[in-house]
C-alpha cells in the first residue's frame, strides 16, 4: 500500500494507505456515522464531488455484492449505475471479507472504477475537526508524487447536471397512474419504492420542461450539492404549481429544498451536515418520532416559509427542517430518505401517502 496523505483547506494532514486506485483527488470533506451501507452510499448521487469518511472503524468486512442490472434498468444492490463519491476513507480497512452476497472486496470495486481508497487514518480526530470547523475542502496525495496536487472546488459547481439522467426514461409503462420524477440524482431504491405500488414512472432530466406532459403526479428526487444551481429545475416546478394546485407534489432530500424555493423559501448550508442511519425526526404537531436515513448538506429555512406553508418534520438534534408541507394543496417533502437503502425504513409510509393522492 503506498503511502498517502489527505491535506485539509486549513492545513491540516492525515497520513494513511491507499488501498484503492491511485490518483490524486479532492473534493468536500463530509463524514457518515453509519454502521453499514457503504456500497449504497458509495453510488448514492449525493455524494458526488465529495470525499466521503466513514466513522466506523471496520469497513470492507462484508465485501461488495455483484453490480447487476435488472430488466428494467435499474441496479439489483445499488443506488445508481457507478460509484460517485470522489473517494472513500476509513480507520481500518479489512482485506478479508464474508457475506453470502459478496463478489469481489471493496478495494477490487475501487480499483475498477478508479475510486481512491485511504485507510489508516484517524477518523474519530477527523470527524471532530469538522463538526467543530465544518465541511472542509481535502485533497488527497500520494507522498511520492508531491507535486501532483489537484484542485478542490465545490461551491458554486452545479453536481445535479453532472448526475441526472440525459433523456426521458419510462419504467412500467401503462401501469396506470403516471408519476414524473425530476431527476436530480435520484437514489434507485426511490424508484423501486414506486415501481413496487404500481405506478408509472416517467424519469425526466432535473431542467426538463415536464408541464405538458400528462401525468397525475409530481416527484422531486434527491440529488447532490447546492439548490441554487438547479434554477430551471424550481421554475418548472413553480410553473407545475401555477398550472394545477391540485396535482400531488412529493419531494425527498433535495426536492424537499427544491420544492421550499419553488414556494419562495430560503436554504441555507448546514455547518456539517447529516450523513447517517440514526437521526431522529418528529412530525410537526405529534409526539411521533422516527429514526431516519440522511445525507445533506443544506437544509431549509423554516422561518423564510410562506404563510401558506408549514413544517412538516423537524431535526431532533439540532432543530433544523426535515421537511414541508402546503397548508391546502396536496404538496409535501421529505428532507430524509424514507426509501433508505441502506438504513431504517420507519418512513417509508410516505410513498402509500403520495401515490394515495394520485
Amino acid at each position: 500500500m503506498r503511502n498517502v496523505t489527505l491535506i485539509l483547506d486549513d492545513g491540516t494532514r492525515f497520513h494513511g494507505k491507499s488501498f484503492g486506485y491511485e490518483k490524486a483527488v479532492a473534493g468536500e470533506v463530509v463524514f457518515n456515522t453509519a454502521m453499514t451501507g457503504y456500497p449504497e452510499s458509495l453510488t448514492d448521487p449525493s455524494y458526488a464531488g465529495q470525499l466521503m469518511v466513514l466513522t466506523y472503524p471496520l469497513i470492507g468486512n462484508y465485501g461488495v455484492p455483484a453490480f447487476s442490472f435488472e430488466s428494467n434498468g435499474l441496479a439489483t444492490f445499488m443506488e445508481s449505475e457507478k460509484i460517485h463519491a470522489e473517494a472513500i476513507i476509513v480507520s481500518d480497512y479489512s482485506t478479508e471479507f464474508s457475506h453470502w452476497n459478496a463478489k469481489e472486496s471493496l478495494a477490487e470495486w475501487l480499483k475498477r472504477e478508479q475510486v481512491p481508497g485511504i485507510t489508516g487514518i484517524d477518523t474519530r480526530e477527523l470527524t471532530k475537526m469538522l463538526r467543530e470547523h465544518g465541511v472542509m475542502m481535502g485533497k488527497i496525495i500520494f507522498d511520492d508524487e508531491p507535486e501532483n496536487i489537484p484542485t478542490a472546488q465545490y461551491s458554486g459547481v452545479n453536481y445535479i447536471a453532472k448526475v441526472s439522467c440525459k433523456e426521458v426514461i419510462r419504467y412500467n409503462e401503462g401501469a396506470g397512474k403516471k408519476v414524473v420524477l425530476v431527476d436530480c440524482g435520484v437514489k434507485q431504491n426511490i424508484i423501486r419504492c414506486l415501481l413496487k405500488r404500481n405506478v408509472e414512472v416517467i424519469r425526466v432530466p432535473w431542467n426538463y420542461d415536464f408541464t405538458d406532459l400528462e401525468y397525475d403526479g409530481l416527484f422531486l428526487a434527491n440529488g447532490p450539492g447546492d439548490p441554487d444551481t438547479a434554477v430551471e429545475a424550481v421554475e418548472n416546478i413553480r410553473k407545475a404549481m401555477a398550472k394545477n394546485a391540485n396535482l400531488p407534489i412529493f419531494g425527498i432530500c433535495m426536492g424537499n429544498q427544491l420544492l421550499a424555493k419553488a414556494g419562495g423559501a430560503k436554504i441555507y448550508k448546514l455547518k456539517y451536515g447529516h450523513r447517517s442511519h440514526n437521526q431522529p425526526v418528529r412530525q410537526v404537531g405529534t409526539n411521533r418520532c422516527f429514526i431516519t436515513s440522511q445525507n445533506h448538506g443544506y437544509a431549509v429555512d423554516n422561518d423564510s416559509l410562506g404563510s401558506d406553508w408549514e413544517p412538516l418534520f423537524v431535526n431532533m438534534n439540532d432543530g433544523s427542517n426535515e421537511g414541508i408541507r402546503h397548508k391546502t394543496n396536496p404538496w409535501f417533502s421529505a428532507q430524509f430518505h424514507p426509501e433508505a437503502a441502506s438504513g431504517p425504513v420507519d418512513t417509508e409510509f410516505l410513498f402509500d401517502d403520495f401515490v394515495q393522492l394520485l
